[in-house]
């Protein structure tokens, strides 16, 4: 398909409601089984309806560079199969989700997460549905029941794309297309999905071409096939949310090609690893300790960088803006030279095939001397945040790593909440990287908990060995310092290794 050939990115206008359609909404309004505990009601209960704002969608998305497609994405490669692009196009969607334990303040928060996903990766939210079972349909997910109702929804809304809040299965994937007869996507290609749209570097984007392909092929056959009867419909193969990157492909996938890929992107992810892993080895081998930034997807991670190193870093108030790490180096107030690295962000039910593929650039976490967990303490449910957090840092091997924990936001969060936190984090940060509150505090607790070099040297360096006096500064701390006759007299803190190389500089009297 060429450009020209390509259908407008235009919105498509929401379709009316016939008089049928408004008979089936009253007969399920009728129907609903009330779910909500006795201490508590869910905004999102069995149906919660989205009232369509006309001020959103073409002039929010505009304005969002979340939104970008990745034009060029490697994925397009006529040796693997035939993927077909659109232009951004905004996608009518239902919220689908399955509340199988917790209270209904986690249900709710897992099912507005998800509508803001959504809304990330370029869709219209129409309406959303809620069940409350023991445990997801093995079929359909959510019942044959369920699935009629939500059939009925999707007919009266016009909605072209089901979500589900949780991981299908290729069974339970087709199925349910085959019922509802538009497109349906799970949690995990959403968040893949919206990765593909934030990819930038070649890394970036080989890292989330392989997870995409590694989620894809189990599921092959269930998409080809439903795909394969609804060719011309509202389902069409590499069209839209949740088909970005290697996206949707045709029955005739051929699995040894996309093996093949895998294997490929592999290579070439083991090799940008080693060129990260040599950079990872000098600052190393030069003694500056090294400070990473976690935490939830939209903390405010970037904000902070930018707060501590001036580092002018795009801040992006979308989920997963920041993909690929950024290191910037910086000092203590007495000098101290350390590198501060903002990272992806996480968020609940992370896809570990995400994990998997980010590995090499998650390791700047596992192998800092710092970590700086941010938390946003505007956020409804911050300890769901933090525990989710925590989970993904122990998969990745870096639950040793002294961490320490930084409530950001705090100028917008609301003082119960923040009260909640001290109780409950007694030793975080309180900061807010917007307003610059808390942040003094924050860089003292840096440095105090930064490695610090162990031997204070007192030397007198000829200028003829002024690279030796650059080594001092980029590796050291310097306490002191003096031009004299004969050199460069320093007084500083260095590595022991370092200070064997200036023993024959020591100054006398």
């Amino acid at each position: 398909m060429t450009n020209s050939q390509r259908p407008n990115s235009q919105r498509l206008p929401r379709p009316v409601a016939t008089a049928a359609d408004e008979a089936a909404l009253a007969h399920l309004a009728e129907s609903q089984v009330d779910l909500r505990p006795q201490d508590a009601e869910p905004r999102f209960s069995e149906r919660a309806s989205f009232e369509a704002d006309p001020t959103r969608g073409e002039s929010d998305l505009s304005d969002r560079s979340a939104l970008r497609r990745v034009v060029g994405l490697s994925t397009q490669l006529t040796d693997i199969t035939e993927v077909e692009y659109r232009d951004l196009q905004l996608e009518q969607v239902v919220l689908v989700g399955v509340w199988t334990e917790g209270t209904a303040a986690d249900a709710d928060a897992s099912m507005a997460e998800l509508s803001r996903l959504a809304e990330t990766a370029g869709s219209v939210i129409l309406d959303a549905m809620m069940q409350r079972r023991k445990n997801p349909d093995a079929a359909t997910y959510i019942g044959s029941g369920k699935v009629a109702e939500l059939a009925d929804v999707v007919r009266a809304t016009g909605a072209d794309t089901v979500v589900c809040d949780g991981e299908l299965s290729p069974g339970q994937l087709r199925n349910l297309e085959e019922k509802l007869k538009v497109k349906v996507i799970d949690r995990t290609a959403l968040i893949l999905d919206i990765f593909a749209q934030h990819a930038r570097s070649k890394e970036g984007k080989a890292q989330v071409e392989l997870a995409q392909l590694n989620y894809f092929l189990p599921r092959l056959r269930g998409w080809g096939e439903s795909l394969s009867r609804q060719q011309g419909g509202r389902v069409a193969a590499g069209a839209g949310m949740g088909s970005r990157g290697p996206g949707e492909t045709k029955l005739e996938l051929d699995r040894r090609r996309i093996h093949k890929r895998i294997s490929q992107l592999r290579h070439d992810l083991t090799a940008m690893r080693k060129v990260r892993d040599t950079k990872r080895s000098q600052r190393r081998a030069n003694h500056v300790p090294a400070v990473s930034i976690a935490g939830y997807t939209n903390a405010g991670k970037s904000s902070l960088l930018n707060r501590l190193t001036q580092a002018g870093v795009l801040v992006d108030d979308s989920l997963f803006a920041t993909l690929d790490p950024t290191t910037r180096r910086t000092t203590t107030e007495d000098g101290r030279v350390y590198t501060l690295t903002d990272t992806v962000g996480f968020v609940r039910h992370l896809p570990h095939q995400l994990v998997e593929s980010f590995r090499s650039t998650l390791e700047e976490i596992a192998d800092a001397d710092l970590v700086l967990h941010v938390i946003d303490g505007s956020d409804p449910s911050p300890e769901a945040q933090f525990a989710a957090v925590r989970e993904v840092l122990a998969e990745i091997d870096a639950s040793e790593v002294p961490e320490l924990v930084v409530v950001n936001k705090i100028d917008r969060a609301d003082h119960d909440t923040v009260v909640r936190l001290r109780h409950l984090l007694p030793g975080a940060a309180f900061v807010s990287a917007r307003t610059g509150e808390g942040i003094a505090e924050l860089r003292d607790r840096i440095a105090g908990a930064l490695p610090d070099p162990a031997v204070t040297i007192e030397v007198l360096v000829p200028y003829t060995e002024g690279a030796l006096v650059a080594r001092v500064h980029a590796e050291g701390t310097v306490l002191q310092e003096e031009h004299t006759e004969h050199g460069t007299r320093l007084v500083a803190k260095v590595s022991p290794e370092l200070a064997g190389q200036l023993t024959q500089h020591i100054a006398v009297g």
